[in-house]
């Protein structure tokens, strides 16, 4: 499977039911617009991936677009997204939808959202048979929830987003609830026969001395990004630090696929968090740049999940340097070959992104695109589209 990823708030710009719409009015972050055109545009958008030969995107169907009240939905919202599955399907791009992408309804948030189990159970709940019920027949694939791991530091840890708190014992609270739910949601939306991934936050740790400090930030970082959602959907146990573990049998195995997003590798030295390797270049992320690390997350999946698929969910770098981009593609892909050959079952590729689009609190200042905004195809994406028909 080649593909690409994207979201509705980065691409379609935020709804003004949305509580990253709010957080935008407050100045938290810079304003996203109409984020690339994608909601006029799709259908120009999937000719353009459809003849790259990336048959598969990943979008967000907005939650708040959809139900911007609690209970009263937007018929016309509902449509639009119809509009756009049947578009793809029309270009020969299977579309492949993500439920939550780390925006929430400004009514669900302001009732405390996944911090409250209630949300959880009902209102989430009843949104994705919601989904199921009414998108299912165009849908070719889901993937519930994006990044598990790095929602609940994002929006509880201080990381700047909504509701911008700094505080361990709702991390904790969220970290449970956002597992829970996205496990939850992958055994509802399989109903649908449509296959469904996770989208789990994968990096590579390296400890680059053994002092106690590093060790215990090492093995905090496993424990947060890689034990709880893997252990769920092995096991059936989640255990998130500081809350008691929680046996949900009914969700080991939830997943037809593993899908991860790879962007670095982090190197911990004197517990700290420092770029690794450290003497490559540095994204405008902040992170080095340096694809064999995507090899050592797939190992590790495969060693921990033997005989499950996988699928690289997110993959590309944030650069205006489009040979950089290339190369770091070229890289990769060598990297997953590679995987391949060792035996590895690694199912697709979904590049992120297609059209550069908005980047969180970055604004538009961050290019992910193998397209750019005014849908120019960048020679990046020929390293993509070689591989493919290939």
């Amino acid at each position: 499977m080649w593909g690409t990823g994207a979201s509705a708030t980065q691409c379609e710009g935020a709804s003004p039911a949305s509580d990253w719409w709010e957080w935008e009015r407050q100045g938290f972050a810079p304003p996203s617009g109409d984020g690339n055109g994608f909601a006029e545009r799709f259908a120009e958008d999937f000719g353009i991936f459809a003849d790259l030969g990336l048959t598969h995107h990943r979008l967000s169907i907005e939650w708040a677009r959809v139900e911007p009240e609690q209970g009263v939905y937007d018929q016309r919202a509902i449509a639009h997204y119809r509009e756009i599955l049947t578009a793809a399907h029309r270009a020969g791009v299977t579309p492949w939808v993500c439920v939550h992408h780390f925006t929430l309804p400004q009514w669900f948030a302001a009732t405390g959202g996944f911090l409250v189990e209630e949300n959880r159970t009902g209102h989430w709940a009843r949104h994705i048979a919601f989904m199921a019920e009414t998108f299912g027949d165009l849908v070719g694939g889901w993937q519930p929830v994006n990044e598990t791991n790095y929602y609940a530091a994002a929006a509880y840890r201080g990381r700047g987003w909504p509701p911008g708190h700094n505080d361990r014992h709702e991390w904790a609270l969220a970290s449970e609830a956002i597992q829970l739910a996205s496990g939850e949601s992958a055994v509802r939306l399989r109903e649908t026969g449509a296959p469904v991934s996770s989208i789990f936050g994968l990096s590579a740790e390296v400890a680059l001395d053994d002092t106690p400090e590093t060790l215990a930030k090492v093995q905090q970082f496993r424990a947060v990004n890689w034990d709880a959602g893997l252990g769920l959907f092995r096991d059936g146990v989640l255990r998130i630090p500081g809350r008691e573990p929680i046996e949900r049998p009914d969700l080991a195995g939830s997943f037809d696929l593993i899908g991860f997003s790879y962007y670095a590798t982090l190197g911990v030295r004197a517990g700290r968090v420092v770029p690794y390797p450290t003497d490559k270049p540095i994204s405008p992320l902040g992170y080095s740049i340096w694809a064999q690390g995507l090899g050592l997350v797939l190992n590790r999946l495969a060693e921990e999940l033997p005989k499950t698929p996988l699928l690289v969910a997110e993959y590309g770098i944030g650069t205006d340097d489009d040979e950089t981009r290339a190369q770091y593609l070229r890289d990769g892909l060598g990297v997953v070959n590679a995987a391949l050959a060792r035996g590895i079952d690694v199912r697709g590729l979904f590049h992120w992104t297609g059209v550069d689009n908005y980047e969180w609190n970055h604004g538009y200042d961050v290019s992910f695109g193998i397209v750019d905004r005014n849908r120019a195809v960048r020679r990046s994406a020929e390293v993509l589209a070689r591989e493919a028909r290939h």
